[in-house]
Parts: structure tokens; sequence; C-alpha cells
């Protein structure tokens, strides 16, 4: 069975943003999904700069709870020249993550597609939950990674904070380190 990794480990910390109300976050690729343009929004709820964005495959904000299907239906659907529409866990850089609906679609100049744009929104704390359920029984349908969940009191986050600090790492891979010792 495969594992997916949070920039080189095995462990994603459990930590939500939430999605403004009223906000729309935005982002145009190249034909090969590499992102040419971010939004203001995209850049503060995805934890990186637009610069660190702009020229970085989509897949940067790839949540590795989002199940490999999910990404091919979206390809095919785009390159067939029509919109997906759908829920989506989206990876920060600190290792957390967050929900959105989204839109993703060409952009056409004279009748011929030069990019894609997609548009997302926030969602409700009930469908990123049903989407969860969801994506977690595809996954393991299709023998996918598995997600494993834990809850930590307040202190024991402290300390994992402070040794991501410590190594100017993530959450994730001082979880990690912790694990292995």
């Amino acid at each position: 069975m495969k594992t997916n990794r949070c920039e080189g480990s095995a462990f994603t910390p459990f930590i939500e943003t939430k999605v403004p109300e009223n906000e729309l976050i935005v982002s145009r690729t190249d034909l090969k999904g590499v992102i040419t343009h971010v939004n203001e929004t995209f850049a503060d709820i995805s934890g990186y700069s637009a610069q660190e964005l702009i020229g970085q495959s989509h897949n940067i904000v790839r949540h590795p709870d989002m199940p490999s299907s999910a990404f091919k239906e979206i390809w095919e659907t785009i390159t067939a020249k029509k919109t997906w529409k759908g829920y989506v866990k989206n990876l920060r850089k600190d290792g957390g993550y967050y929900w959105v609906h989204a839109e993703i679609s060409g952009v056409y100049k004279n009748g011929e597609l030069i990019e894609y744009k997609s548009l997302r929104e926030p969602i409700s704390r009930d469908k990123s939950i049903e989407m969860q359920i969801k994506y977690d029984a595809i996954r393991e349908n299709e023998n996918d990674s598995i997600r494993f969940v834990s809850y930590l009191n307040e202190e024991s986050l402290s300390k994992i904070k402070n040794l991501a600090k410590e190594n100017e790492t993530t959450l994730g891979k001082a979880l990690e380190q912790l694990l292995k010792a």
C-alpha cells in the first residue's frame, strides 16, 4: 500500500483554516497546471506568498486526503472543454488544510484554449465532514493512502510547534521526528 506524504512527512497536522465568508479564491494555470496567477486570498489561505505560488504546479496545494481519482476526473472534465465543479481539500504550506467548493474551467481566446481558471469558495463544516468521509471511502476502495487522525492537548501541540520552529520545519516533520525518537 502506498502512502502520500506532506513535504516529505507521512504525518499531516489536523489544523484547519477556515476560508472567510464572502471570499473567493482565484487562480489561473497554464495548460499543464503550472500556476500563472493567484489572488491575495489564495496566497493568504494557502500560507504561501503569491511569488512562491507562481510558477509552481497547482499540485503544491494538493492534500494527501484527496483521492487520486478526483484529480483524474478533474483533468478528464476540463480537457474535454467542460467545467468541473466539486469539493476539494487543499494543503497549506504549514501542513494544515482548508476545504473549498471549486469550479475549474478553460479560458479561451479567439476560440482557442489558452489556460485554466479555478474559482473556489468556502463550504460549511457539515459539507466538509461529509466530503471527508466520502473521500476516505474512495481512497480505501482505491487502495490509496490511509488517513490517521489524532487529537492533541494544547501542551503537546505547543511542544510540536516549538520543535518545528527550532528545526525550521513543518509540524508534520516535527511530529515524525518525535515518533522516531
